[in-house]
């Protein structure tokens, strides 16, 4: 199938009399015959469910979707996309262990990694997107277990050399881990690219509507685990906790990452979607193939607009001819990329704060890539805890606005955003 039909099909089938919707299985337990039909599930030996703390059916059903469109062998759901971040590389890298990011990502995700899984013991190095060879090559240590970065930064828009970047990660025998939130299956594929694990906050185009907070993690499956056996012990060992199962031997490289994911953190943790958030996730995965097209051509005719006024210092936006990562988006994303726009008024932070007090379509608020057209100063808000310096690395200036361009009538939009500008 086509990834517009796979929006619609993927991941569910219904049988005769079944319900046409994915169905919402509201329900934290599930009923077994005997302690033994229960053991199986506890040893991993049988497929099913007994706690919606670590898996529910109307989750694996949207995850399945997911996974389809990605073109991945396993999904799992998460809470947000904050959590999909988090599970996606601590099922790899523990205490000791060492990660290396891109330093153009969202502020929320260089927080989780700089702050709080530096005091689990994880350390980080960052490096810029556009780093040489060599100083990519340096990052590498020993200890290094996967290499993290955003097919489109938020909200720097820095697009990501996900083709360089898995080459150095496989040449040091780790994968590369990729956020596709921004560009979503329907622009971007990573795992064709190279990339072997694939996250989303499925909170912004994929759900598309203010609905539901969630996150998902997909599994390429053709990284081989046993190939790198003493790098990632978690997978290649026996997992105490199950009765001493090997993940990776037992359920290969099409399903280990995920089972683990699953069967560990999962089960520690808790960070699983609510199956109702999961079924407006579904409602929102249906049309995303439509709304990303519309996305796209209103956001381009938003830029060219911002470029064109003398109110303006600057425009970024991969789609613009001349932009920094035009060519680079015309590989991975030749059919557009997404529907936010990063851009300076002149005057600098006042002169944004000005402007953004005038808008009357676009809101104010904190979110990026739903169906409305909505503005944030990423410098006062979603990145308020990075210095200057941090600032600057991620590619978010004192004076950057960043503008989600909605499904709206792209006059209305635009005819707001030279409104507000005649206030600056």
């Amino acid at each position: 199938m086509r990834q517009e039909t796979k929006c619609i099909q993927a991941g569910y089938t219904p049988a005769n009399g079944d319900p046409r919707m994915i169905p919402i299985i509201q329900s934290t337990t599930f009923k077994y015959d005997t302690s033994e039909d229960m053991g199986r599930l506890f040893d991993l030996e049988a497929e099913g469910y007994f706690y919606t703390r670590l898996q529910n059916p109307t989750n694996d059903m949207v995850a399945a979707k997911i996974a389809a469109l990605e073109g991945g062998t396993a999904a799992m759901l998460t809470s947000s996309g904050q959590a999909a971040s988090f599970f996606a590389v601590f099922n790899l890298a523990g205490a000791g262990d060492h990660v290396i990011s891109s330093a153009s990502i969202y502020g929320g995700t260089y927080n989780l990694f700089n702050v709080t899984m530096r005091r689990m013991g994880i350390d980080f190095t960052f490096v810029d997107p556009d780093c040489s060879d060599e100083e990519l090559e340096a990052a590498f240590r020993p200890n290094t277990k996967a290499v993290f970065g955003e097919t489109i930064a938020n909200p720097a828009l820095t697009v990501f050399d996900i083709e360089r970047f898995a080459a150095a990660a496989h040449a040091h025998g780790v994968p590369l881990i990729v956020d596709n939130t921004f560009a979503t299956p329907i622009n971007c594929r990573p795992i064709e690219w190279g990339a072997d694990i694939v996250t989303h906050s499925t909170t912004k185009y994929m759900d598309g509507h203010d609905t539901a907070v969630g996150g998902c993690i997909v599994d390429g499956g053709k990284f081989d685990w046993m190939a790198h056996a003493d790098k990632f012990p978690g997978l290649t060992t026996p997992d105490e906790s199950y009765h001493g199962i090997v993940y990776a031997e037992k359920f290969g490289m099409g399903g280990a990452y995920i089972t683990k994911a699953t069967a560990q953190l999962m089960r520690d943790l808790g960070s699983i979607q609510a199956p109702m958030n999961a079924f407006f996730l579904n409602l929102g995965l249906e049309s995303l193939a439509v709304r990303m097209q519309r996305h796209c051509e209103n956001a381009q005719k938003v830029a060219e607009f911002l470029q064109a006024n003398d109110k303006v210092a600057w425009v970024t936006y991969p789609g613009l001819p001349g932009d920094r990562y035009h060519e680079r988006a015309k590989k991975y994303m030749p059919n557009g990329t997404c529907g936010v726009i990063s851009f300076g008024v002149k005057g600098g932070r006042a002169a944004a704060e000005e402007f953004m007090k005038h808008l009357q379509v676009a809101i104010i608020a904190t979110h990026v890539a739903d169906a409305h057209t909505c503005v944030l100063h990423p410098a006062n808000s979603t990145h308020r805890q990075m210095s200057d310096e941090e600032l600057i690395a991620a590619g978010v200036g004192p004076d950057l606005i960043r503008l989600s361009v909605g499904i709206e009538n792209c006059d209305d939009i635009i005819e707001d955003l030279a409104q507000a500008l005649a206030f600056v």
